[in-house]
């Protein structure tokens, strides 16, 4: 598995009956995991939450303990991000994810004025990283509060504003553009949703789209490209389908080598959460 395992400001502290207890910070949040469904190693722990993220019908709200901040930081190695409880559960970063934010910094490491193209990109942890080795990053995203979040954890992160090309736009027809225009990057990646609307009201289906994204996106590698990565946090598919679609988009084009994974986090009180899937590329010298 790829296991996001270096942290020191977050934590997963415990796991059990549908739910995960995180340290983020100084703060303790429980929030929903449908795929906990194990009891929980220490119940006496819970009662620590500053808040719960408790679901109602179709969605939710937090239930507050403690006095909270509208936001506040957290730092991964030389990164910092802004963190706070969202309406959808979320807090604006997902730390499984520092585990392929280290394994792009070593594909791009020695690489000077790499490209990088980073499709959904959210609040940015995948922006920020690799930038911080060394590279240019197009940061696409349709929700533009959440480009908008991106920017901000760019400058707290104390990154050159050089170093980004921030994009609001559906993802395909930015691809589509990109590739009329004879763009290319030597790093790709993407982490789509399982459904979602454009900024236009384009409708996302990802089983219907995803192949053909990724193999769109492929046609933007450049002659000496560094890595493509696919995430899968929401598809519910196996690490071998995210790997069987980048083994027939890139690697019978490039060759190089593929590998794919469960992602996920340690658990304090023990073992792991699993996080979804992953597939990567990348060439071989």
């Amino acid at each position: 598995m790829f296991l996001a395992d270096r942290w020191t400001d977050f934590e997963v502290l415990d796991v059990g009956d549908g739910m995960k207890l995180e340290r983020w910070g100084r703060f303790i949040l429980a929030r929903p995991d449908p795929q906990v469904i194990w009891p929980k190693a220490q119940p006496a722990l819970w009662t620590q939450a500053d808040a719960t993220y408790q679901r109602s019908g179709g969605g939710g709200q937090w239930d507050y303990t403690a006095q909270l901040p509208d936001r506040w930081q957290i730092r991964y190695r030389d990164l910092r991000f802004y963190v706070r409880p969202t309406g959808f559960k979320h807090t604006g970063l997902f730390p499984e994810q520092a585990a392929n934010w280290d394994w792009m910094r070593a594909r791009l490491a020695g690489r000077k004025d790499a490209k990088v193209l980073n499709l959904f990109a959210y609040t940015g942890g995948a922006t920020l990283a690799c930038v911080a080795a060394g590279a240019h990053v197009t940061h696409v995203d349709a929700a533009k509060g959440m480009t908008q979040w991106a920017r901000e954890n760019g400058a707290l992160s104390g990154l050159p504003e050089t170093g980004f090309r921030y994009i609001v736009e559906d993802a395909v027809r930015f691809v589509q553009r990109e590739i009329r225009r004879g763009s290319q990057y030597d790093g790709i990646l993407m982490d789509p949703p399982s459904y979602g609307r454009g900024p236009t009201g384009e409708v996302w289906k990802l089983e219907d789209e995803l192949y053909h994204l990724v193999d769109l996106a492929a046609r933007l590698l450049s002659d000496r490209p560094a890595f493509f990565l696919v995430n899968g946090y929401t598809t519910g598919f196996q690490p071998l389908v995210l790997r069987n679609i980048i083994d027939r988009a890139v690697t019978a084009r490039l060759g190089g080598m593929s590998e794919a994974d469960e992602i996920a986090l340690p658990v304090t009180s023990g073992g792991v959460l699993p996080c979804g899937a992953c597939a990567r590329w990348q060439r071989m010298p």
